[in-house]
């Protein structure tokens, strides 16, 4: 049998059935928690630089309007309270709770299958923020968003291979009552995923209810804080350098009752952040420095991720600039300062100000996700789905944002670069007396499922092809996956005993 003939017996047919088979997890050409790392906009000098700016504004400036709580634990630990009631931070308090912060975390899913391991420069994949509206596609607008988007937006993650935690999105803006609101937020993330889930708090005393309602879905109080699946993203700080009161208050119930938090410091620059892109990562650095210390002086060791998350103004307006080539930058030096400290992070990258799923969203949210994964960024924030500055969440979007995230993990994966793959036998054979192509070839075929991605809603074909298949558009063909997704059976829901129960013991909204 010649080459020849092996290429036609094996050609398309083959390539067929590799395609169709599943990869085992280790084979797949992308996968969470894939090590970045090898873009750095920051030198050494300038990270020594940022990292020692932040200490000075913690030592001489300070923050203000810690809770009396927050006052206690802080001088306790060795912080000082100035008669101007800033708390300000020497330099050896700040070095000494670094050294005993945990560098490594995980973040469990409800499946430990999808368990966030946090360390070095591993790069994982979510959602994240609190829009107030959702994106209508076909309407072409916006409505505001419901506890059933939320759930929606849930059940739609776990089936997406590229999407790796579920932080809430979008703000359940049918439930009036903010405990309520609250509540059945946790209830619909935890109900529609069984990936990592995020949550905030508005009020401390709302800690206690979900803690219940979290421990009946893990089985007992035990099972919860062996493998706590919710972390809370708590907005600690009102930049610039002041303590969030009761954000505080909130992190500290969290924390007695074994939640992982998010230390998420959120300035603007030009606003609530010096304008300069160093100046924003100093403060942001320097606010996180201050939770880091917050949390360790309560419980040494406790998991948090370090969450310097500043944004850019666009500076003609005022407005927020997410999609911008400088929010990229921010994110990807953040990253390094992460790195520096060698402390779980996490930033935001993937936002759109793009109000609907169109070309500028597309480059909006390729760019920075593309960036924040290469600076070796761990958790990385709203990468999917956000439209007009945090303000819309589209479910199309986070449809499609699957595709464009394997497409950007496999930039994340980087070039392999061993006897194997540099290919000079391959060449011989396909050169001295071979068919002059790699078509068909044993490397090629090989090679096709696990070192090559494979869009699944976008669109390859040709012009001729399109035209035969009916034109496809994009947008009708997201639409068509999310309803399939929403109509099958969700494999998160909980055993029915289970949610008999917590539906008896709290004011579940969704159907």
């Amino acid at each position: 049998m010649t080459q020849n003939s092996v290429r036609r017996s094996g050609g398309r047919s083959a390539r067929h059935a590799l395609r169709a088979a599943p990869l085992a997890e280790n084979m797949r050409p992308v996968r969470p928690g894939m090590s970045g790392g090898r873009y750095n906009p920051l030198t050494q000098t300038d990270i020594q630089n940022i990292h020692s700016a932040a200490l000075d504004a913690l030592e001489v400036i300070g923050l203000a309007d810690a809770p009396e709580s927050g006052v206690r634990i802080l001088t306790g630990a060795g912080a000082l309270l100035g008669d101007d009631g800033r708390i300000r931070f020497p330099r050896a308090l700040v070095e000494d709770m670094l050294a005993i912060a945990p560098k490594n975390i995980t973040l469990c899913g409800r499946d430990p299958v999808h368990d966030l391991d946090l360390r070095d420069t591993r790069v994982y994949y979510g959602t994240a923020g609190a829009a107030v509206h959702i994106v209508d596609v076909e309407g072409n607008n916006y409505r505001e968003s419901t506890v059933q988007d939320l759930h929606d937006a849930a059940r739609i993650v776990e089936t997406l291979d590229n999407v790796h935690f579920f932080q809430r999105p979008m703000v359940c803006r049918d439930i009036p009552d903010n405990r309520e609101m609250d509540l059945n937020t946790v209830y619909a993330a935890c109900s529609g995923t069984t990936k990592h889930v995020g949550t905030s708090f508005t009020e401390p005393d709302y800690v206690a209810p979900a803690l219940e309602m979290l421990h009946m879905m893990a089985g007992g109080e035990d099972k919860w804080r062996e493998r706590p699946f919710v972390s809370n993203s708590n907005c600690f700080v009102v930049p610039p350098m002041k303590f969030a009161t009761e954000s505080c208050r909130v992190m500290e119930e969290c924390i007695r009752g074994g939640m992982p938090v998010l230390l998420l410091s959120a300035g603007q620059a030009g606003a609530t952040a010096p304008a300069p892109i160093a100046g924003a990562i100093v403060q942001a650095v320097a606010e996180c420095l201050a939770g880091l210390v917050y949390v360790n002086a309560m419980a040494p060791g406790h998991p948090a991720v370090f969450g310097t998350w500043p944004f850019v103004s666009d500076l003609r307006t005022g407005a927020m600039s997410g999609g911008s080539g400088e929010q990229a930058l921010l994110t990807a030096g953040c990253a390094q300062m992460h790195r520096f400290y060698g402390l779980p992070g996490g930033a935001a990258a993937g936002i759109a100000d793009a109000k609907m799923p169109d070309m500028q969203a597309g480059w909006e949210q390729a760019t920075s996700n593309v960036m924040a994964g290469l600076a070796g960024l761990n958790m990385v924030y709203e990468a999917v789905g956000m439209h007009a500055s945090l303000l819309g969440f589209c479910l199309e979007s986070l449809i499609l944002g699957d595709d464009m995230l394997g497409q950007v993990q496999r930039c994340v994966r980087g070039i392999e670069v061993t006897p194997d793959t540099l290919s000079l036998e391959t060449m011989k054979e396909t050169c001295l007396g071979g068919p002059g192509h790699y078509l068909g070839t044993q490397q090629t075929l090989s090679l096709m499922q696990t070192e090559y991605i494979y869009p699944k809603i976008g669109d390859r074909t040709s012009p001729k092809e399109w035209a035969e298949i009916g034109k496809p558009n994009l947008l009708r063909r997201a639409t068509a996956r999310k309803e399939e997704i929403l109509a099958a059976p969700t494999t998160a829901a909980f055993p029915p005993e289970v949610d008999h129960a917590i539906r008896k013991a709290f004011a579940i909204h969704l159907r």
